[in-house]
């Protein structure tokens, strides 16, 4: 039986044992056992437990937990409410107004949680009541917030980031370093989708409440952006200053924060106890989901499933660009029934021998992964940022996916400019490795 015809029947599993309500982790665990079992002459028993402690006895893994635990602290300070009263008085003047300040908070407040769900339920819950007391409709108000709370698994440090980084065994330094530019590309393109909106639409801008400020008064203002943005400079310096390795900033980052709700007067018993529960949970999802995926990935290496589709494709000999065509569009329809990890550790090694095969850079690959998976975060009917604010706002899952349309787009635009100019991604990596290899930071 050849290798593609196991792979279909490997994937009519796979889907079979999803579609009746299995955990993901189970699914990949019991997807991998029938391809163990049947289609090789290996120990299913033996594999499985070699996979699983391989996949969780990770140095390099253990900054998902730590990151996790950053954002679950952050999430239970004041960090939001400091982030709008400093951010506000600077964009008065811009079309769009206070729009802006879901993109802006969301940037900034995503560089410290790694987290889209933590990003837009903690500027959600300062920003959807204040706009709708303002005046702001609800669709552009709740559209740009979910587009802007993608943000936080792309702009570093990143839990998908650290999960694609495991999985295709590339270096975490460098794909948090790549997803800065890109990061900062996907702002640029969500404000400026506001601008554009505002001037079409100038009677549903509310007029401007804030009264007359100076420039000495909009600086005090800005004080408040100070906390989150010491923390980020923290996290990121030690990490390119060679001081931290990423695991090792995710730890500073947990102190950085805990020191944050010390400071702000949230550091409380019952706060230490819920961050920490919570980033347990959510940490013990993705690694038995990593376990699972590590098992589908031995049982694919025997069955040659991965040497069958690079072969295939070199059979087929697309181009860069059409292959990328394809993946996007595989990776949207991915993303309707699947979360972002999900996605990664089911797809990473099957993927990863197609795009070596054109020559497509990993590190730029894992930006390009981390963006759908953006898109699959505003994607019904499993778009979690859609369900985050579908129970915050009150209105329903699809109205909140029409109005993220546009900033769907302007995601699809971001891959689009990230093909056509890959250096955007790929120039502080390169940069950080010839500074190593030149004797710099390590």
């Amino acid at each position: 039986m050849g290798a593609l015809t196991i792979g279909t029947i490997l994937l009519v599993v796979m889907f079979a044992t999803l579609s009746v309500g299995a955990w993901i982790g189970f699914s990949l665990a019991i997807t991998g056992w029938v391809g163990m079992a049947f289609f090789t002459n290996s120990s299913p028993g033996l594999n499985l437990a070699t996979a699983v402690w391989q996949s969780v006895a990770s140095w390099e893994l253990a900054a998902l937990p730590l990151f996790v635990w950053m954002g679950e602290i952050l999430f239970r300070t004041n960090l939001a409410n400091q982030m709008f009263a400093g951010l506000a008085p600077w964009l008065r003047r811009m079309p769009g107004r206070l729009l802006h300040v879901n993109v802006l908070a969301c940037g900034i407040f995503g560089s410290v949680s790694g987290s889209s769900a933590a990003t837009a339920v903690t500027i959600g819950k300062m920003t959807v009541p204040e706009l709708k007391r303002r005046g702001y409709p609800d669709s552009i108000s709740l559209g740009s917030l979910a587009g802007s709370g993608t943000l936080g698994i792309l702009i570093p440090p990143s839990i998908i980031m650290v999960v694609y980084a495991v999985a295709a065994e590339v270096s975490i330094i460098q794909i948090f370093l790549a997803g800065f530019l890109p990061g900062l590309l996907v702002m640029v393109l969500f404000s400026g989708y506001i601008v554009v909106w505002a001037l079409l639409h100038p009677d549903q801008v509310p007029a401007d409440d804030l009264g007359e400020m100076s420039f000495k008064q909009k600086l005090i203002a800005s004080k408040e952006l100070i906390p989150c943005m010491l923390l980020i400079v923290m996290v990121i310096w030690v990490i390119v200053a060679g001081y931290a390795t990423a695991t090792e900033a995710a730890a500073f980052g947990v102190v950085g924060s805990l020191a944050l709700a010390w400071w702000g007067n949230s550091l409380t018993w019952e706060h230490f106890q819920e961050s920490l529960l919570a980033a347990t949970r959510l940490s013990a999802m993705i690694m038995f989901i990593l376990a699972g995926a590590a098992y589908l990935t031995i049982a694919m290496g025997f069955t040659g499933i991965p040497r069958a589709l690079a072969e295939f494709v070199g059979w087929l000999n697309p181009s860069k660009f059409q292959l990328i065509a394809v993946l996007t569009i595989m990776y949207i329809i991915l993303g309707t029934a699947l979360d972002g990890v999900s996605m990664i550790v089911l797809t990473t090694t099957i993927v990863l021998p197609m795009i070596q095969k054109v020559g497509i850079d990993p590190i730029w690959f894992g930006i390009f992964i981390v963006l759908l998976v953006e898109i699959a975060e505003v994607t019904p009917p499993v778009g979690f940022v859609l369900f985050v604010l579908q129970s915050m706002s009150g209105r329903d899952s699809w109205f909140v996916a029409y109005a993220s349309l546009p900033f769907f787009l302007m995601l699809v635009v971001a891959i689009v400019i990230i093909s056509v100019f890959p250096d955007i991604v790929t120039v502080l990596p390169r940069m950080f490795v010839e500074a190593t290899q030149a004797g710099g930071p390590r």
